[in-house]
């Protein structure tokens, strides 16, 4: 699997950036040092904190997570593909 620990924070700033957002727009969730931590890869954020970054950048925490584990099409639909199979073995064939 990839590790999306080196991607995480380039899909941060990207998302960041194309939303048109500086760091200060999340003050609400996060203080400016942290996000800056974890643009730089200095800190790991938890789940609820990802939830939190996402809403003020108005996407899904699976968009920015998608964008961390695979950044370009190809690999996207490899992504794709083997999460669609492997919530089928999970759930069985109520998930088709």
């Amino acid at each position: 699997m990839t590790s999306a620990t080196h991607s995480f924070p380039t899909a941060l700033k990207a998302v960041r950036k194309a939303r048109g957002l500086s760091q200060e727009a999340f003050s609400d969730v996060s203080s400016r040092t942290y996000l800056s931590s974890l643009e730089r890869g200095l800190k790991s954020p938890t789940l609820s904190k990802v939830s939190d970054l996402c809403e003020v950048m108005d996407v899904h925490p699976l968009t920015l997570l998608t964008l961390a584990y695979a950044g370009n099409d190809k690999a996207r639909d490899k992504l794709f593909e083997r999460v669609r199979r492997e919530l089928a073995e999970i759930q069985g064939p109520q998930a088709e």
